[in-house]
């Protein structure tokens, strides 16, 4: 088995990533399932958020209102470092348990099982993985990205981004980095280099 973590900075085009690494052959885990699995109606993760900052992040359904509780935490760090407190070992758990599973279910056993990170840098670190794969692209591109794609202003893509881990810090913890500021046929021909390099781990 290899342990691979993916990380990038938001609109670095990480998922497209993680979609060629699984169409590749690799076992997708991912924190941004894992942190909507945490939080679901009825789960100690979602009673203790609501016990945190109050029944008004909860929707009329009892589901999570995710923008209203973002929008409380986004631009205070000590309230999304309580936030993360809650949130992130509950990820943490669920993503192990989902890795355990698919090393049951694998065969041949030795799969190449990839934990998509968003906030790798700033959370997990590198030592939980036996490699770790930095998505890269420069940041005025992760701007327009942001603006054409979501929608955002670019003030609001640069406090989102800034929210985030820097480039610098990114690239501290990559053993592997894939430039994704070309075209997707760019994209598909660096993947498959990579693949190949991983499985060349996986057998040494």
């Amino acid at each position: 088995m290899l342990r691979v973590g993916l990380t990038g900075g938001i609109g670095s085009g990480k998922s497209e990533v993680s979609r060629r690494l699984a169409d590749h052959g690799a076992v997708l885990i991912d924190a941004d399932v894992a942190a909507r699995e945490v939080v679901v109606p009825g789960s100690p993760g979602l009673a203790r958020i609501a016990e945190a900052f109050g029944d008004d992040v909860l929707r009329p359904d009892g589901s999570l209102n995710r923008e209203g509780l973002g929008e409380i935490v986004f631009t205070d760090p000590g309230l999304r470092a309580k936030l993360n407190e809650i949130v992130h070992p509950l990820v943490r758990e669920w993503m192990q348990a989902a890795e355990d599973a698919a090393v049951q279910a694998a065969d041949p056993p030795g799969p190449v099982i990839v934990h998509d990170v968003p906030l790798l840098a700033e959370s997990r670190g590198k030592d939980a993985f036996d490699v770790v794969i930095v998505v890269d692209v420069p940041p005025g591109l992760q701007v327009e990205r942001l603006v054409a794609q979501r929608g955002m202003t670019p003030d609001q893509a640069r406090a989102r981004m800034a929210a985030q881990a820097s480039r610098e810090q990114r690239l501290a913890v990559a053993d592997v980095v894939i430039d994704n500021s070309g075209s997707l046929d760019d994209l598909d021909r660096r993947v498959a280099e990579v693949w190949a390099d991983l499985q060349r781990r996986m057998q040494t």
